[in-house]
């Protein structure tokens, strides 16, 4: 009946609850020497714990949970009657979840090699199309709108992999995959509560909850007083995969006429989405035009640009956080008054004008500086 508690609730839970255990994770780090060493690939420079998606999947399951039980012991069961609906979509997703942590969990510990990475996240994919959770519409992209299940079911499989890749692959300086995914989860929060889609608010701000302590101690955390953290494969995976599994989703359910006051439903689902998901397909193809494996690390993201157009870690943070917001509701207004295509369109020819110019204004430097 009151949901906006139960939201309150979750999101009060999950923050005091990760705010616990994140300090813990870093203790057992330091104590069992545990870190993110630096190299000549990575920008921080002394060693950093990077065990801190550890906390993520535990706190949101027990926030959720928790909220959910003390709203039957007060004898509202809606919750858990729209769990019960959901039950499908909500189990393969825990199954997901839980095998994502655990390759995280072995990849920060030990390593894992991208392929057996791939094949997770394909069996995580796989997962999400059984539930009956998959994209059958494009809603007017290449003037698209109902897919057979033959081109819906491998369309989620690749975004699943293509989602959880793009949030981790962002994740190169402090606080901006943390940060995106704040912003998205927000947005996705007030969707879904305004839609009336409980269950799957209460996870976008359980997870949301999580990430705050997170950004607190990656952005602001001394790393020579050992405050700082990294959350790893283990958050990136998890994390990449929870706003996936929430953007098809909202795609799904929201009600045409009620998207955002006429919004295009792809534009309301994927939009928070649009900067890591466009920086990854330019990474790729940056690499493989250089004729490198587009799996092998560099500093081709748009993030190592703007370091190295002048910019400081936080600066750049905030810049693409606060770009990334602005796109977001940007896209929102215009995606009521013009076509898809066009508006994907011009989002694609931004974002390569801006990459272009900040590739000139890095060589113009880099010339300057040799002059000199």
């Amino acid at each position: 009946m009151y949901m906006w508690i139960d939201v309150a609730a979750v999101l009060l839970l999950s923050v005091v609850c990760a705010g616990v255990l994140i300090p813990r994770i870093l203790l057992i780090s330091f104590r069992k020497r545990l870190f993110d060493r630096p190299d000549e690939r990575k920008i921080h420079q002394c060693i950093v714990p990077r065990l801190g998606g550890i906390a993520f999947v535990p706190v949101i399951m027990i926030s959720v949970m928790l909220v959910t039980g003390v709203s039957l012991l007060l004898g509202d069961d809606s919750l858990a009657r729209q769990m019960g609906t959901e039950a499908t979509e909500l189990s393969f997703a825990c199954c997901s979840l839980i095998v994502l942590y655990l390759v995280g969990i072995a990849d920060d510990l030990i390593g894992v090699r991208y392929r057996a990475k791939f094949v997770m996240q394909i069996l995580c994919g796989l997962f999400t199309v059984v539930s009956g959770l998959w994209v059958c519409s494009l809603y007017g992209v290449l003037g698209l709108e109902d897919l057979p299940a033959w081109v819906g079911w491998p369309m989620t499989v690749f975004l699943v992999v293509f989602v959880i890749n793009a949030i981790n692959l962002i994740d190169g300086i402090d606080g901006l995959a943390s940060g995106l995914s704040a912003v998205a989860l927000m947005f996705y929060g007030v969707v879904l509560f305004s839609q009336g889609e409980y269950v799957y608010a209460l996870l976008s701000f359980a997870t949301l909850g999580t990430i705050v302590p997170f950004f607190y101690y990656n952005v602001f955390g001394n790393p020579q007083r050992g405050r700082k953290i990294f959350m790893g494969d283990t958050g990136s995976l998890t994390i990449g995969f929870i706003l996936c599994f929430l953007s098809v989703q909202i795609a799904r359910t929201v009600a045409g006429g009620d998207a955002g006051a006429g919004c295009n439903r792809l534009i309301v689902a994927f939009a928070p989405l649009f900067i890591p998901c466009f920086d990854v397909v330019r990474v790729v193809i940056h690499r493989l035009r250089a004729g490198r494996n587009p799996f092998t690390p560099d500093k081709s993201h748009i993030h190592h640009k703007l370091l190295a157009a002048g910019m400081t870690q936080r600066q750049a943070m905030v810049t693409i956080i606060a770009s990334a917001t602005a796109f977001t509701a940007c896209n929102m207004w215009l995606s009521c008054h013009t076509d898809v295509n066009i508006l994907l369109a011009a989002d694609i020819v931004l974002y390569t004008a801006v990459n272009i110019w900040l590739t000139k204004r890095i060589k113009a430097q880099a010339n300057l500086s040799t002059e000199v």
